[in-house]
């Protein structure tokens, strides 16, 4: 029976298409809403879509960079308190500096690349493992954030001053509305990477060292080479994510992103790419992270504690990589 179901599942064209993984977390992101809708009469507002999507722009932007990573067989635990080391650097030369924001926000991006290449030399390079080695600069870029800041909040220009175009890039304002124009560049974005990952040379390179990084190099690839750029996105991506949360905020506070690098990997997990790496998708982990931001916004309305939130999160994200470990055990 169970045979026949899977059966009528996978030979749906949508199914095909989006894939099984994919449309589960699609249907789960759909469930969420409902529930959420049905269950608070207060989570049926505007300004809720407007708070989902806050949360879900610099998540989304780690996400699509740590994907890389992850499929390498190994993750990047910096992007966290790095894209708000990132954002309080470039914050810093435009409001004590007077540099032009586009100054500012370009300084963010190449802080985070260096960062990335500082990555992927410690990880190919000097054979760290990944894990210790983005431990290390989670913890430098920690440190790094306070010391621009001196310990103080940072504030980007504000809305209705001068260089506050930046904030309209992901939240436009006409009149009383706002309209979450972001979502158009995370989409523009999430193309453009789906086909770095699915259809280039890099791409296709970084998911065979992460299926086989002995064959890989056996095969003429410069393993190496490929790991650094591999951690090289994930730093632009953070950087990217920095302008997003600078942009999301007011005042950028050092020391608040521990843990946001635990949601972006999480979304790209849920999402369907690999523990063990080798496979994963852009699509996906956009969709992952919705359901981390569905979860974020949602729970309070319905009463339950941030504790509750954590466990609720905690117990998806074992679920999809237990999914993962089921679908390799089939191969």
């Amino acid at each position: 029976m169970s045979n026949k179901n899977g059966s009528i599942l996978t030979n749906n064209p949508f199914v095909r298409k989006m894939g099984t993984q994919k449309t589960i977390v699609l249907v789960i992101i759909i469930a969420l809403f409902s529930f959420f809708c049905i269950a608070s009469p207060s989570f049926r507002q505007y300004s809720t879509v407007l708070s989902i999507m806050d949360y879900s722009y610099y998540i989304t932007l780690m996400a699509i960079g740590v994907t890389f990573t992850l499929i390498t067989g190994g993750v990047d635990l910096s992007i966290g308190t790095g894209l708000v080391c990132y954002s309080i650097a470039g914050g810093y030369l435009v409001v004590y500096k007077h540099w032009p924001v586009a100054l500012g926000m370009l300084v963010a991006i190449l802080f985070g690349v260096l960062i990335g290449l500082l990555n992927g030399i410690l990880v190919a390079i000097m054979n760290l493992p990944p894990f210790i080695a983005t431990l290390c600069t989670m913890m430098i870029t920690r440190g790094l954030g306070s010391l621009c800041s001196g310990g103080f909040g940072i504030p980007w220009p504000q809305a209705g001053t001068d260089g506050a175009w930046f904030r309209s890039i992901f939240k436009l304002k006409i009149g009383t509305m706002k309209y979450p124009v972001g979502f158009l560049l995370i989409i523009v974005l999430i193309i453009i990477m789906s086909i770095v990952l699915n259809k280039s040379k890099i791409g296709r390179y970084i998911i065979a060292i992460g299926s086989n990084k002995e064959a890989a190099r056996l095969s003429g690839v410069n393993v190496k080479k490929y790991l650094i750029i591999a951690y090289v996105l994930s730093g632009l991506f953070a950087g990217l994510a920095g302008i997003a949360y600078a942009a999301t905020f007011t005042s950028i506070n050092p020391g608040t992103g521990a843990g946001l690098e635990l949601d972006a990997i999480g979304g790209a997990i849920i999402g369907g790419v690999s523990t063990t790496g080798g496979s994963g998708s852009i699509v996906g982990a956009l969709l992952g992270v919705f359901v981390m931001s569905m979860l974020k916004t949602g729970l309070p309305y319905i009463g339950l504690q941030a504790n509750w939130q954590q466990i609720i999160t905690g117990v998806i994200l074992l679920s999809a990589v237990l999914i993962d470990v089921l679908k390799r055990k089939d191969k």
